[in-house]
């Protein structure tokens, strides 16, 4: 079982860089693959991105590759997610996730766990 609460969220101007932090309960986080949507108003939720949980590797959606990184930092219990470059179409409700399958980890379905979400907004 995985608890996740997410922080970091805030106002922020187009052009500056926020960075979302995931703190995971449990002794178990680093055997789960992490991942990162958001949802806008009135929009479907969105992926982000992802990083597995053994080999560190990450898959980023288009919209933000180059722009967001994510990394995890197992000995905290923490997900991150380093947004630069904000525009505002970045504006939504950033949730973390924990899932064992890192197949599908681009789908919402695929993940168990799930953060209460922090508001991400981006003045133009």
């Amino acid at each position: 079982q995985v608890q996740l609460v997410e922080s970091g969220g805030g106002l922020v101007q187009a052009g500056g860089s926020l960075r979302l932090s995931c703190a995971a309960s449990g002794r178990t986080f680093s055997r789960y693959n992490m991942g990162w949507f958001r949802q806008a108003p009135g929009q479907e939720r969105e992926f982000v991105a992802a990083i597995h949980w053994g080999t560190g590797s990450a898959y980023y959606a288009d919209s933000v590759k180059g722009r967001f990184t994510i990394s995890r930092d197992n000995a905290k219990n923490t997900v991150y997610l380093q947004m630069n470059s904000l525009e505002p179409e970045d504006t939504a409700v950033y949730y973390c996730a924990a899932t064992v399958r890192w197949n599908g980890v681009g789908s919402p379905t695929t993940y168990d766990y799930w953060g209460q979400g922090t508001q991400v907004t981006v003045s133009s």
